[in-house]
Order: structure tokens, then sequence, then C-alpha cells
């Protein structure tokens, strides 16, 4: 197996699924983010009439906690919103929510927390998502010490800290090693003619004040070993110089194809055909700051979408919860849901989807039970198949 450092073009693949099997072993947690295909199985092997049918919006099909996070806008405000487009599509927003509880029962699992806990969970969820489209959800200063925290970082950075952080070196280029991998020839072209683009000229240039005619150079690019649920896709970090002299500032963009989603959608909804119009559509619609900064653009013939990376954008990472502090994400995080779902609604839609939601309730659990019965039915699968995928790992060291 070829190492991680300085991968070739040609060893890609292997070296990436190595690092995603990896990566899904560490905890259940982490498989259950790393598996969404699985999740949408089970969505399409349900009956008609199990779950509640939402309006037909923009969701963001993968709604697990880890892809929530604080993110800048143009204007410089930061929120904290959806932050993970791959699979949005219009759809049913109760799939959203599932994704989401099941995200949260597991870390509340994987903290050792009492399995009345992932019941309250549920509760929270439920709560906070309604608060959300009554338009009385929680703030930003009431949000949970973990999220306090993430905002606090995401305030104060700079270039320098995302630089450091990503790029481990605050000069204008892109070091190689276990994160950016080099590019074949014909990739860098394809960068360089991607930035000839009106579109691409004007998204590097609206954002801290720079001047619309600044002239835009691609300073390095390289391969970006990132994630790895997009196993095969192209992603690529992009360094670009934009001005001149004293006024030259740099902007670090992320590259990423658009696939097909796999996420459940509602046949009556009409989106782009091209997946990179699509996953920059339903970012606009669920997410303002981030949809606002990102295009849609080509790479040869692969379908890809571009965002600026800014110091502010972090990810809000779930690791050790108390029960309080389960209890609160929940409830804030689904809130952060509610939000990108009910701008979507008008005033009757949010009530018929309230009311819609609040179908089986049980005597015992302030949750519907849909909820409880789709995170149980969640839980126990992913767990199977996490053990069984980690049973593969082990062999395949013990093999090699």
């Amino acid at each position: 197996m070829p190492s991680t450092r300085s991968i070739r073009p040609v060893d890609r693949a292997p070296a990436l699924a190595l690092k995603q099997t990896l990566k899904m072993a560490r905890s259940a947690h982490a498989y259950v983010r790393g598996s969404t295909v699985q999740f949408y199985a089970w969505l399409e092997a349900q009956k008609r009439g199990t779950l509640p049918e939402g309006p037909a919006i923009w969701i963001c099909g993968d709604c697990h906690a880890g892809n929530l996070g604080p993110v800048a806008g143009i204007d410089g405000r930061i929120d904290i919103q959806i932050r993970d487009f791959d699979q949005t599509v219009i759809g049913n927003p109760a799939h959203d929510l599932i994704r989401l509880a099941l995200s949260l029962a597991t870390a509340s699992r994987g903290s050792d927390l009492p399995g009345v806990t992932t019941a309250r969970i549920l509760e929270q969820v439920i709560d906070g998502y309604q608060a959300a489209l009554r338009h009385d959800a929680d703030t930003i200063e009431d949000a949970p010490d973990t999220v306090q925290i993430v905002m606090k970082q995401s305030v104060g950075r700079s270039w320098k800290a995302l630089a450091k952080e990503r790029l481990e070196d605050p000069k204008p280029t892109i070091p190689l090693g276990t994160k950016f991998w080099p590019l074949a020839r014909t990739e860098r072209d394809q960068i360089e003619q991607l930035w000839e683009t009106p579109a691409l000229r004007h998204l590097a240039t609206s954002l801290r004040s720079r001047e619309d005619d600044a002239p835009v150079e691609v300073l390095d690019a390289a391969y970006w070993m990132k994630g790895c649920s997009s196993l095969g896709l192209l992603r690529f970090a992009v360094l670009l110089g934009i001005g001149k002299g004293k006024k030259r500032d740099l902007a670090l963009m992320d590259v990423k194809e658009a696939v097909v989603a796999a996420a459940p959608r509602y046949a009556r909804g009409k989106m782009p055909k091209d997946n990179a119009q699509r996953v920059v559509e339903g970012a606009r619609h669920l997410s303002p700051h981030l949809g606002n900064r990102m295009e849609a653009g080509s790479i040869g013939k692969r379908s890809v979408f571009i965002r600026e990376l800014l110091p502010q954008d972090l990810k809000i990472e779930i690791d050790r919860l108390t029960t309080k502090q389960a209890m609160k994400a929940a409830s804030f995080l689904a809130g952060v849901v509610g939000k990108a779902h009910a701008r979507q609604m008008d005033k009757a839609t949010r009530q018929r989807w309230i009311k819609e939601l609040e179908r089986h309730r049980s005597r015992t659990l302030d949750a519907p039970s849909w909820l409880w019965s789709s995170v149980v039915a969640l839980i126990g699968k992913h767990e199977v198949a996490y053990l069984e995928h980690c049973r593969r790992y082990a062999s395949q060291n013990a093999a090699a």
C-alpha cells in the first residue's frame, strides 16, 4: 500500500480507501458519519406513512451534527448553519431530523450515557426544531458550551490561523504531505482554466473588499485528502493571489466534485440537472452565509462546486458529552436545522408541518414514536455494521 506522503495521482484510490476504512473504524459515531448510503437505504425501505411527509423543501440530506458549525457570510457576520451540501435535494424534512437525531444518539452512547438520555435527546430534538418553526428558537447566547467555544474561536480566527491549520505554512504555497498530494499536469491546467471564467473570477474578488477588476492568479494547487466519504471524487485546494503588490490578497479555495445525490428526493421537486448547480442552489436556501459564497463550475467533463475557505468556518465536534450537554446540544442543533427549513416555508406551511410532526405521540415519551422507532432501528443496524466493519479492518491488518 502506498504511503500517504506525496501520493501520485494513480495511487490515490487505494490510499483513500485505506484512510476511509481506518477513520470509520475509530468509533460507532465515526462510522455513522461515514455510512450515509446505509442510512438512505433504510429510508427507502420504509413504507409510505411510516414517517411524516413534510413540505417539498431543500434539505441537507446528510444532516449529522458534524455538518453544522460556524459559517461566515460575505458581510462578515457569523452564524451557526448547515455546512455540507453534497447530498442536498428537495425532499422530506423529516429525513434531516432523523439523521441529526441518530448522530446525537450515537454520540450519547459513545459518551457512555444511559439509555434514558437517548430518549431525552429525541425530546429535545423535536422541541428545538419546532421552536425554530415557530421562530422562537434559542439564540447563540443560549447555545451549549461546546458551540459557544467554537463560536469564540471562529470570531477570533485570522488568515494565519487558517493557513496554520489547513496548510501548515502561512507562506503562499501548499506543502505536499499527508493532506495535500501532487496534481497531474492536466489537472493543473484545468484548474488554471477554471479561474479564467467570469463567474469564478467574481467569486474570488467578492470577499474582503477586493477590487472587482483585481487580477486573479493561481499560485499553487494540490489534491486535498479530506473526509474520504467522497472516495474517488475530485477534491482540490487552490491558493489564489488576488490583486498586485501590497494590495495582493490570498485566498484558499475548496474545489469539490459533485455527483448524483443518494439522498431520497421528492419526485415533484424541480432541481438543477447539473449536480454542482444543485449543491449551490440547496446551500443558498439552507445556509445563505455559505451558499452565497459558492459557485458551480467544471473541470474537464466533471461538475465541481467551489467556495473560498474563511478562517471563521469551523465544524462542531461532539465527542464526550455529559447528559446536560447532550440535551442542550440536541435542542440547539435541531433549532439550527429548523431555521434552515423554516425560511423556505410560509406561516401556514409551518403550522401544517408542526401538526404533522405531532403524530403518534407516546404517553411516556415526549417525542413522536416515529422518531424513536427510527433512531432505535438505525442504531441497531449501524452497530452491527460497525462491528462487522471493524472485524474486516482487523482481518485486513492481520493479513498485511
